[in-house]
């Protein structure tokens, strides 16, 4: 009944399935003019999930209940024009009374508007084949010039087919934290090395918003000193909000850039 409710007011429909592709979709939609090298703003609302606004288009990914990992941030009731959710756990799958009427992508597949095309690539969202925390959607598409991929709360190793449809993205958003549903510091690595992306912005680590008691992440300094990491360019951002235009990529390498959640605490601690 959740699934087909979400189905409903996604407006989506499906038309195939296929292992790893999952279903192939088209939404039918609005059409905005989109500005396709105008660059990109992302801003981070706590945990997982962040707000994209370029190409005419706004994306809120991962919106979540105040729980856990998530209890002192305030809830990301945010507009967007489309919301991608990786799971429907409570940290990752609120996607119930946001403002506006935004289309929801919950499902692997490809959707598209027009010459707008978001993918979804399944994975397991655990260390045991998906068998305790079922599926991790990660999320692929380009706004504002810029090449995203979303890897959710990826807890697996990239496999050669998710690799492939993953491609080389320009920002990768990664989860540092650990814990049995998320990458711990040295898998990020690893996941960073394979997919080679010219920006990291880590996620799904401890923050002072947390319930200490119920949190199992460990900070995004335990990944900020791996070895392999503290020789790249990395630099912690005093915002929750970083601009990105095709002209700032760096043209070899991969830089991590750590925002700050600060403004998204429901109260200041």
């Amino acid at each position: 009944m959740q699934r087909r409710k979400l189905l409903q007011y996604a407006g989506i429909s499906c038309l195939s399935m296929a292992g790893t592709l999952g279903a192939s979709s088209i939404i039918q939609a609005q059409t905005k003019p989109a500005k396709t090298d105008s660059g990109l703003t992302v801003q981070w609302l706590g945990h997982t999930c962040f707000l994209f606004t370029g190409s005419g288009y706004r994306i809120l990914v991962n919106p979540f209940r105040t729980i856990g990992c998530t209890a002192g941030y305030r809830l990301p009731k945010v507009e967007a024009d489309f919301v991608l959710i990786s799971s429907q756990l409570w940290d990752e799958g609120a996607a119930e009374n946001l403002p506006g009427n935004p289309k929801i992508l919950f499902e692997p597949g490809v959707y598209e508007i027009k010459d707008f095309k978001i993918q979804g690539i399944a994975s397991p969202h655990d260390r045991q084949g998906g068998r305790r925390f079922g599926t991790n959607v990660a999320w692929r598409w380009t706004q504002g010039g810029i090449k995203i991929v979303h890897l959710g709360g990826a807890a697996s190793p990239i496999a050669l087919e998710q690799k492939i449809l993953l491609g080389t993205p320009d920002l990768a958003l990664v989860p540092v934290g650990g814990g049995p549903k998320a990458y711990n510091p040295e898998e990020a690595q690893q996941a960073i090395s394979v997919l080679q992306p010219k920006i990291v912005i880590p996620t799904q680590f401890m923050t002072v918003a947390a319930d200490k008691n119920s949190c199992d992440l460990v900070s995004v300094d335990a990944f900020l000193k791996l070895e392999q990491v503290s020789g790249m360019n990395v630099q912690k951002i005093p915002s929750d909000t970083l601009r990105i235009r095709p002209s700032d990529l760096p043209k070899t390498g991969t830089v991590i850039r750590v925002l700050n959640s600060t403004n998204a605490l429901a109260q200041k601690k």
